[in-house]
């Protein structure tokens, strides 16, 4: 279950105030710092991010010797750090923002070095990973030929999502995902001497397609911003992916979450369109949430750990440490007391409880058309809101046969009503070793009768 985050790390420091006059001494604002935050940047900042969503993370990296790289380690609290000596300076890269605007970048230590030397611990690091993020911020490691011949050989075994740099070296062949946004792939595109051409008219699509031949690699998604992204992936037509609209200032950071969110969804088994719609949305709400600006530093209580909502993720966790994992079905339109002595019934069975919800258009298919009464995202909301409620899994299908064969627990179970009764389900679950369970009906108490209760009433 292990994410490990392999690549560049360095301090950022952020220098924040208000601007309301230019200098006397040239036409250019002057900024009155009221905060000074300092964080873990670049691979520093992914394996950050992650260890604040309550995943197992590594980084994989190499530190200065220096006051800098000290402050950089302190950042990273909640990340496994196993780090070689860079022999160079720490990178500090210092932004100065005027409320919520950019105004100036100035970066220290930051010039070209030798590529560093990889420690046997590093090595091994990257060996026990579930999934590798190789956020390459051209400082050198990710072109280690130690590095390198071990990723290479890892990229059949586990999912790699490689963020290129452009002072950096191209992505070994075979990894999963390479993530360039459209400037770097444009400009990966030039050095090799290639036109963009070809039968789309969208720049993103055409040097996605170039470089998914150059690199090797099985997919690359070129990242447009805020019109979201292009995946291009061998014998297939482009594939946009659409970002939702959000207002944000300053888009630092999304790449990084974009990235870590990607490994996240691959790691539970999600198919790679799939994640990469989700990783474009999770990188659209960091945005919409104050991006980098809204991060802790090391200064402020450290954040609540949310607990692992994600059911595939959820599941695979239980698993791994031999817990049994139990799921449910339904509408669940109108939760009443019925509905939640069963819940709580079926997560004493086991040691999480995934509840597989239909959707409103599966609703609407089994109910009819006035039904259900309250929205997919609401009946969702309600349940993760019950402590014996761990996950909800939303299924659009008119049966959960398709949500379990990707959950696959170990028990599935239905509430007394069905007992003696043959359950669709039963020989799909039972083929992976599951059982079907039933728990007490509680009769006199259905969604049907609230919903005639209220109709009388109104």
């Amino acid at each position: 279950m292990r994410i490990v985050v392999v690549g560049d790390a360095m301090l950022d420091v952020d220098l924040s105030g208000e601007a309301t006059r230019l200098s006397p001494d040239a036409p250019v604002p002057v900024v009155d710092v009221s905060g000074v935050k300092r964080r873990a940047g670049g691979a520093g900042l992914v394996a950050r991010m992650l260890a604040e969503d309550n995943w197992p993370v590594t980084l994989v990296t190499v530190l200065g010797d220096d006051d800098a790289g000290r402050q950089l380690a302190a950042h990273l609290a909640g990340v496994r750090l196993v780090s070689g000596p860079s022999g160079y300076p720490s990178p500090v890269k210092t932004r100065v923002r005027a409320g919520s605007h950019p105004v100036v970048r100035f970066d220290q230590g930051c010039e070209k070095t030798p590529v560093p030397e990889v420690s046997p611990a590093m090595l091994r690091a990257v060996e026990k990973a579930g999934v590798i993020i190789v956020a390459d911020y051209g400082r050198g490691l990710a072109a280690n030929p130690q590095l390198r011949e071990l990723l290479a050989r890892l990229a059949d075994q586990v999912p790699i999502v490689w963020d290129p740099h452009p002072a950096g070296p191209d992505p070994v062949p075979g990894v999963a995902v390479v993530t360039p946004n459209l400037a770097e792939a444009r400009r990966a595109v030039q050095s090799r001497g290639r036109k963009e051409t070809g039968p789309t008219s969208d720049p993103a699509a055409a040097a996605g397609g170039i470089l998914l031949e150059e690199w090797g690699s099985r997919a690359v998604l070129v990242t447009k911003g805020e019109q979201g992204a292009v995946l291009c992936r061998p014998g297939r037509s482009p594939e946009p992916v659409p970002a939702p609209r959000v207002e944000a200032g300053d888009p630092c950071g999304a790449g990084d979450r974009l990235s870590a969110s990607l490994a996240v969804h691959l790691l539970a088994g999600r198919e790679l369109d799939e994640a990469a719609v989700l990783a474009v949305h999770d990188a659209a709400d960091f945005l919409a949430n104050g991006g980098v600006s809204a991060l802790p530093d090391a200064g402020e209580p450290a954040p609540v750990q949310r607990r692992i909502s994600d059911p595939l993720l959820l599941a695979r966790a239980v698993r791994e440490r031999g817990g049994k994992v139990v799921a449910t079905g339904g509408c669940f339109d109108l939760l009443h007391a019925g509905h939640v002595r069963s819940l709580a019934a079926a997560r004493e069975l086991g040691d999480c409880l995934i509840v597989c919800l239909n959707s409103d258009d599966s609703v609407r298919r089994l109910k009819g058309p006035e039904r259900p009464i309250i929205g997919q995202h609401d009946r969702a909301e309600l349940l993760l809101a019950m402590e014996c409620v761990d996950a909800v899994m939303v299924f659009d299908e008119d049966t959960p046969e398709a949500a379990l064969e990707r959950l696959r627990p170990d028990l599935w179970v239905k509430g007394g009503d069905y007992k003696g009764a043959s359950l669709p389900e039963a020989a799909l679950v039972e083929s992976w070793g599951g059982r079907c369970v039933t728990v007490p009906y509680h009769p006199a108490r259905s969604t049907t009768g609230l919903a005639d209760a209220l109709a009388k009433v109104s």
